[in-house]
């Protein structure tokens, strides 16, 4: 029998503190640059400061970008313009630093971060520190399959919360979430459309490559398809997972958690992350007030289950690659937003500007 009791999130995760936001906000409203006329940085700086308990608020020193990998059986139908079983040459271009969120994390000198918990391929083909939590390798046909076992399920999100864990042990301060998949947009969709109550062709994107009319069409069925399955198991997120997730999907939903539990701060990326986030928050309705929106991607499942937790991504470049790619763009907005809350000198009060001053 599972020790695994996810209602137990629920009573671990608290809030960002309130208190130190509000402290936040009267410093904001000190300081010589009026409140609001930053913008969306006054409400960033505010939430960095209520997530590290701290005013002012510390800069982000020790970002790290952390991606999960899987590859998805669902992709044999020919839903995605990669092919089936093409995460390992993915995951071999972040290694090599030539796929876009190595060039990106690079620029910003962000370390990366890839687990492997369902790539197809020989385990050896990747190094030790990939694949060593790895639950299966590929994942079920979720039209009409299980994406893998209850066992396998509650393993890969085990190891999600193992990952949080050593990631904030080390004292990573930010996350940037992102997956390495193929055929990980099509799950997504379900799980969306699954948790929202939406049909098929509600939630179903183009992908990361732009796939043609025909292709979508096949989606659409896959997702449609994949949806019977997963609605009589609704009440169970975990059996979800195990039914037309998977031990990525199941690993991010544990590592979002866990980071929720460890009060690290998490900028999502795109349509997978915020599947994995959905999941999260009916699992602990509090948890998505430590994460982040980094960019809107386009997808409509990703929309509908951002505004379904309310939260606004913070950039709107269309960017689907994947691969933490997004939320790595969002990081220097986040990082500014600190140094912009921390190091704004307060005004003095003979600063008062004149239209505030009451008239002798």
């Amino acid at each position: 029998m599972s020790s695994l009791n996810l209602d137990d999130f629920t009573d671990l995760i608290e809030r960002p503190d309130g208190g130190v936001r509000r402290d936040a906000e009267a410093r904001r409203e000190r300081q010589i640059v009026p409140p609001g006329a930053l913008g969306r940085l006054d409400d960033l700086g505010e939430w960095l400061a209520a997530a590290q308990g701290a005013v002012p608020v510390r800069p982000v020193e020790r970002p790290r970008a952390v991606l999960f990998a899987g590859d998805h059986g669902i992709a044999a139908l020919g839903v995605s313009a990669r092919p089936a079983g093409g995460t390992e040459a993915l995951v071999r271009a972040v290694l090599e630093g030539t796929s876009p969120a190595a060039v990106l994390a690079r620029q910003l000198n962000v370390p990366v971060r890839v687990v492997d918990l369902a790539v197809d391929c020989d385990p050896d083909a990747l190094p030790k520190d990939v694949v060593r939590h790895r639950v299966r390798r590929g994942s079920g046909r979720v039209d009409v399959e299980d994406a893998m076992t209850p066992e396998e399920a509650e393993a890969a999100f085990l190891a999600g919360v193992a990952v949080a864990d050593e990631e904030a042990d080390a004292g990573t301060d930010l996350i940037v979430l992102g997956d390495v998949s193929v055929g990980g947009t099509t799950v997504a969709a379900v799980l969306v459309a699954a948790l929202c109550g939406t049909d098929a062709s509600v939630v179903t994107g183009r992908g990361g490559q732009k796939i043609d009319d025909l292709t979508w069409m096949r989606k659409c069925a896959a997702v449609r398809d994949a949806l019977r399955r997963a609605r009589p198991v609704l009440g169970d997120q975990l059996q979800l997972l195990a039914a037309v997730g998977g031990a990525d999907f199941a690993a991010m939903t544990g590592f979002l958690l866990q980071s929720a539990v460890r009060k690290t701060p998490v900028i999502l990326d795109g349509v997978v992350s915020a599947a994995c986030a959905l999941v999260g928050q009916r699992i602990a309705f509090r948890a998505p007030d430590w994460w982040l929106a980094g960019q809107n991607s386009g997808e409509p499942a990703q929309a509908k289950a951002l505004d379904r937790m309310a939260i606004e991504p913070l950039l709107d470049h269309g960017v689907t690659v994947g691969e933490g790619a997004g939320a790595l763009l969002a990081l220097p907005l986040v990082r500014a937003a600190a140094a912009l809350s921390a190091e704004l000198p307060e005004a003095a009060a003979e600063d008062t500007p004149v239209e505030d001053a009451v008239e002798e």
